[in-house]
């Protein structure tokens, strides 16, 4: 399969291609040029059905010029000693645990499957740079996944806030591969600022930079493998309509689902799962796009007021603009029902859900009612982060304290950055040079 840009202007490259050189030359995002026809593993493959398994031989059909049988077997080896979780509720519900990672957050799939990927692809003279935008509280998982890794040197770009989880030995002065700034701004910030580095091409041949965000093709697909496994494990269940409730910031989650559609997944519909920010509900309603001020909330990985696969869906849209927008339906859930809902799914349920998982939770709940939908509809709700790490927020919802391991709370530890840095691009490519 090969991917070509959002925009007109580049080439069709391998998925190689795109994922040690993350960005085309004209400013697009890279997109598959061709459907791949995934229906043969929906017909073959059922519950018993290991998630590397799937992995190995979807990737060896999605990744045919860059990875062979072998290959692709080894990478998904070396990236999965977890797998998703389906948990079904009830007629209605059910729950795709994608916390069961190293990191406890949905992004260990398609960090994990990066990080494998790179190990096949990288020459053992070559080494890249790994720019991306993070979380303080998030960076830890890119951190864990390419500590150490040899050929591969990662910069975690955070907004104000120390970030959490990190090894100061593995930092590039200490003899690491990790370097965190900290940014003067917001997330969106730092976001923009990955691009524009990335797009200094002087600075990006230098150090042969790409990223980890769900800018890079490398990271954004493998998070198809977890939609194919959902259904895979829901078939046996289903009679009726199958709908994905998909907790949504940057929309990466959401576009993958897409593709996994596009690619043949039986599916009737997604939803678009926003908090208060609510970036795209009017462009998927038919408007135009705008930016709006940022709002933070309580569920703060949904934060995100310009979202990184805008381009990216805008391109989707394009090619069948009436299907598109009759079956993806977005709904915006404000703090208050956020709480609410993980309260009830705690009381119904007596699961512990965090702000993210609630968030879609409640947008499901939701289409629901506007559509009056029966039992013949079922809907998978992405459970993307371990309620753990937000024991604060779901013990002011459920009233009950939630305990929590000494693993979570490793990943929570405070630490201090390299350097502290303005949203500026010579600030940070000096913050960087400064480590060699």
């Amino acid at each position: 399969m090969q991917l070509r840009s959002t925009k007109s202007g580049s080439p069709l490259v391998s998925y190689r291609e795109a994922v040690l050189n993350c960005l085309p030359e004209d400013g697009g995002l890279y997109v598959p040029d061709q459907a791949v026809d995934f229906r043969q593993f929906f017909t073959h493959m059922n519950e018993k059905t290991s998630f590397q398994e799937l992995v190995a031989a979807a990737a060896t059909s999605f990744l045919d010029d860059s990875l062979d049988p072998v290959s692709a077997s080894r990478v998904a080896k070396n990236a999965f000693n977890f797998e998703p979780e389906l948990i079904k509720l009830d007629d209605e519900f059910s729950l795709l645990n994608l916390y069961s990672g190293p990191t406890g957050v949905f992004k260990d799939f398609g960090i994990a499957f990066m990080s494998a990927i790179l190990e096949e692809f990288l020459e053992k003279e070559k080494q890249i740079m790994i720019l991306s935008a993070a979380r303080p509280d998030t960076g830890v998982s890119m951190s864990r996944a390419f500590s150490g890794k040899k050929g591969i040197l990662l910069v975690l770009l955070y907004p104000s806030g120390q970030i959490h989880g990190l090894d100061p030995s593995a930092y590039v002065p200490n003899g690491g591969n990790i370097i965190p700034v900290q940014l003067k701004g917001t997330f969106d910030d730092c976001q923009r600022l990955v691009i524009e580095t990335i797009n200094d091409r002087e600075f990006s041949k230098r150090y042969n930079v790409t990223s980890c965000n769900s800018i890079n093709a490398g990271r954004l697909f493998p998070q198809i493998f977890y939609y194919l496994y959902a259904f895979i494990q829901a078939k046996r269940f289903l009679c009726g309509d199958l709908l994905f409730s998909v907790p949504s910031g940057n929309f990466g989650n959401l576009i993958a689902g897409l593709y996994a559609w596009k690619f043949g997944m039986p599916v009737n519909g997604f939803i678009a799962a926003m908090n208060a920010n609510n970036s795209m509900g009017g462009y998927i309603h038919g408007k135009p796009f705008v930016c709006a001020p940022l709002v933070h909330t309580n569920s703060p990985a949904l934060d995100v007021s310009f979202p990184l696969n805008h381009e990216r869906l805008a391109s989707f849209y394009d090619e069948a603009p009436t299907v598109m927008r009759n079956m993806v339906y977005p709904a915006s859930i404000d703090n208050e029902l956020t709480l609410k809902t993980m309260e009830f799914v705690y009381k119904k349920y007596n699961l512990f859900i965090d702000p993210h998982t609630a968030v879609a939770f409640a947008a499901a709940q939701k289409i629901h009612s506007i559509n009056e939908w029966n039992g013949n509809t079922h809907t998978v709700v992405l459970a993307t982060g371990h309620p753990e790490r937000s024991a604060n927020i779901v013990e002011e919802a459920t009233g009950k304290k939630i305990r929590v391991s000494n693993f979570i709370a490793s990943l929570q530890k405070k630490c201090d950055p390299i350097a502290v840095i303005f949203p500026q691009l010579d600030a940070f490519e000096n913050a960087i040079a400064s480590c060699f």
